[in-house]
């Protein structure tokens, strides 16, 4: 569902640009406080603008940090993502790993569920926090 973005509102496309300039994982209250000059006053709009990014497919959440972070535009899986979290510094990557994400979405528990959709977050130390 790429390429939405001339379809989003004023508050998605500010919200959307912010998160794109972010180097780091934000969470929605870091978005409202730093857009709030930008007419985004209350958390409400923050979160109603986060899920229809996340729906269109231009943010994602990462569930352990409660943080939002854009697309790569390079998922693999619409309904998966995957990514790579610095322990020390917060430094997410999207990971486009084809193997891995084929055998997440063929994946069947051992009581034969099968899975619509995966978010898998990997926890290391990135090279920089390694030196």
């Amino acid at each position: 569902m790429k390429n939405k973005k001339n379809e989003l509102t004023k508050n998605q496309k500010i919200v959307l640009d912010f998160i794109q300039k972010s180097n780091k994982p934000v969470k929605a209250y870091s978005i409202l406080s730093n857009v709030s000059k930008k007419g985004l006053k209350a958390p409400p709009q923050v979160y109603r603008a986060l899920e229809k990014l996340i729906e269109v497919g231009e943010v994602h959440k990462i569930e352990s940090l409660n943080s939002f972070v854009a697309c790569n535009s390079k998922c693999i899986e619409p309904n998966g993502t995957i990514f790579s979290i610095c322990k020390s510094c917060d430094q997410t990557t999207e990971v486009s790993n084809a193997d891995l994400a084929k055998f997440l979405s063929d994946f069947k528990d051992m009581n034969g569920t099968q899975f619509s959709g995966f978010n898998l977050e990997l926890f290391g130390t990135c090279k920089s926090c390694k030196t």
